[in-house]
């Protein structure tokens, strides 16, 4: 047996072995930019390009394989936000981001107990309704026992969060990939696929189905404890901002589903542009953002990565077809 076949029976192939290799080189090299490059624009805005990354590969990893529409991400995302305003500073800062993955576990199995038995455009209504719903229970508390809107946050530094939101994206990628090689991933696909025949094959479609959309909330909610650091203030239409439950959605369609190098293209490529286009045309941002996201969707329906995959084929044809038309000469010139 050689070192090859060695690899594909222990369950990696060369190919990815490699891909986890840069991989690791990448979070190595994130690791060290605080240190190597301490100026806090480049480490700010580094975050947001985490923070949106994982939220886009956590709605992906339910949403993606099964087509169901979530729109609750705001309300995973607000969760995690009240969470920090109220425990961070009593309780270190590390038990409060698990604590606020836990919570909205609980919220999100609870929510996809109830939901999840509905399809199509029933379920993504009744998901964004739990957003404005949570909104506006806050606020009722909030003005019935603390005769108060909002909360102060007790902050931490740009670095601790850049570090705390970096173990975050690198735990989200590594749970979704292996996910998507479990059972469970072929599960979310045959659910997907024909939700009936999935039923039939012996799949408990409800209890998958409300498993992964409550992992997904997990990363929702830590990411949004970490940002909520960062702020001296919120009030429940910040943390519950209606913006968090469809930007991820956006973003992971422009950098296409079919693998979580997409969703991350997508949230940087997406939020560059937004901020390109807010400082640039002010006036207009909303305009230019719209035209562009319906020709992206129009003209890109797999996303950039399809745009590149198709193109990388189109090159190996091209290749393929130079180099057979030598063979072809010479076949003929030895049949001779």
């Amino acid at each position: 047996m050689n070192n090859t076949t060695s690899i594909q029976t222990a369950g990696f192939s060369r190919s990815r072995i490699i891909s986890l290799a840069i991989l690791a080189v990448i979070f190595i090299v994130l690791a060290l930019l605080p240190v190597l490059m301490p100026a806090s624009y480049w480490i700010t805005r580094l975050s947001e390009y985490m923070r949106y990354s994982i939220l886009a590969i956590a709605w992906v990893l339910f949403s993606g394989p099964t087509g169901y529409m979530s729109l609750a991400t705001a309300a995973f995302y607000g969760l995690g936000f009240y969470m920090a305003a109220i425990l961070n500073g009593p309780l270190p800062f590390v038990v409060v981001i698990v604590l606020s993955g836990f919570a909205a576990f609980l919220v999100a199995a609870a929510i996809g107990g109830l939901t999840l038995r509905l399809r199509g455009v029933y379920f993504c209504i009744f998901t964004f309704a739990v957003v404005l719903l949570l909104n506006q229970v806050v606020l009722e508390v909030e003005r019935i026992v603390t005769h108060t809107r909002g909360r102060f946050v007790n902050q931490e530094s740009v670095h601790v969060a850049y570090w705390a939101m970096l173990i975050v994206f690198a735990l989200t990628i590594g749970v979704v990939m292996y996910i998507r090689r479990s059972r469970y991933g072929l599960a979310l696909q045959s659910i997907g696929e024909m939700e009936e025949a999935a039923a039939h094959s012996g799949i408990n479609i409800v209890r998958t189905k409300v498993l992964i959309f409550a992992t997904s909330a997990v990363f929702m909610g830590m990411a949004g404890a970490i940002m909520a650091t960062r702020r001296s203030y919120i009030d429940p239409g910040i943390a519950f901002d209606m913006q968090t439950s469809f930007l991820p959605v956006l973003m992971a369609m422009f950098g296409g589903m079919g693998n979580l190098v997409g969703p991350v293209l997508g949230a940087v490529g997406f939020t560059a542009l937004s901020d390109k286009l807010v400082v640039s045309f002010p006036d207009l941002f909303m305009l230019i953002f719209g035209v562009f996201l319906i020709v992206a969707i129009l003209f890109m329906p797999n996303g950039i990565i399809g745009v590149v995959m198709q193109f990388w084929r189109w090159v190996r044809g091209r290749i393929s077809k130079r180099a057979a038309v030598p063979t072809e000469k010479g076949g003929r010139g030895a049949s001779a």
